[in-house]
């Protein structure tokens, strides 16, 4: 709360704001949840974001009545990409909440302790690392069937040890200072050092690594979709859209072309926002 409140306090969001680009990035931020969170009530037609078709109207070009077009069956674009944005925001946010806390904790205990925890929380780390991202992703998720739940698990299971490691840096340097030798000698348990003492010095760079990955969790998904291992129809997925129209390309360039502006203009945001955070609070991640 006091580093929000540090943050959001005139002198904060001046420092903040004499980067413009970080500006811009939080208002397509701010867009971007706003768009996702009222989806249902700004969207022309809500149904298309389920299990509808209306072949009368398939495949059509943008127009006055459907600003990005009709899809193969009939379905408002425009629509489905907003709902698509809904469906990345939601995956985002449960898989850092997933991962984060699976992260923090080996890396605070393997930085703090060292030794026999260090070395064995950290070769796990090293294992998973070895293995690319997508690669993981895309193993997990072809002996699970592909539904929101099971990308979100896939995603965070390949997500947690870049916190771990990024913790394990930091209690490593801080481990020392004066400050945890003074808790240490007054008595306070090793919990208490570990949550009150070391884990607030490392809320700048978990903010910061947070902010940047949403853009990458929306990317990874994106990916997913657009192999068929992501979320599945009739829900709308950015990914997969961009998949569906990239089957028809150039007659329905439109298609892909909104679903892939929607996700720049997300990733774009973030990426951003997450520069002007590591500008403000002068932290390396």
């Amino acid at each position: 709360m006091i580093l929000v409140t540090r943050f959001f306090g005139s002198r904060g969001w001046y420092k903040f704001s004499r980067n413009k680009l970080s500006v811009f990035g939080l208002i397509l931020v701010v867009a971007f949840v706003s768009v996702a969170i009222l989806a249902p009530f700004i969207t022309p037609f809500p149904r298309h974001a389920g299990a509808f078709v209306d072949f009368l109207n398939a495949s059509k070009p943008p127009s006055a009545r459907n600003w990005l077009g009709t899809d193969l069956v009939g379905r408002d674009v425009l629509t489905r990409v907003v709902f698509g944005y809904r469906v990345s925001l939601q995956l985002s946010v449960i898989v850092l909440s997933i991962a984060v806390p699976l992260g923090v904790i080996p890396g605070l205990i393997a930085g703090y302790f060292g030794g026999w925890w260090e070395m064995i929380i950290m070769r796990i780390v090293d294992v998973f690392l070895s293995i690319p991202s997508l690669v993981l992703a895309l193993a997990i998720m072809g002996l699970v069937k592909p539904t929101l739940t099971n990308a979100m698990i896939a995603i965070a299971c390949m997500w947690w040890p870049w916190y771990t490691r990024l913790l394990f840096n930091i209690t490593r340097s801080i481990r020392n200072e004066g400050y945890v030798t003074a808790a240490e000698v007054v008595g306070a348990s090793h919990w208490h050092i570990l949550i009150k003492e070391i884990l607030p010095n490392c809320v700048p760079s978990l903010l910061t690594k947070m902010t940047l990955d949403m853009s990458f969790v929306i990317l990874l998904a994106a990916g997913l979709g657009f192999l068929g291992l992501g979320v599945q129809p009739p829900t709308p997925e950015l990914g997969s859209m961009i998949a569906d129209g990239a089957n028809y390309l150039p007659n329905l360039s439109w298609i892909p072309i909104s679903a892939g502006v929607a996700i720049l203009i997300a990733v774009l945001g973030f990426n951003l926002v997450g520069d002007g955070l590591r500008d403000y609070f002068g932290v390396d991640v």
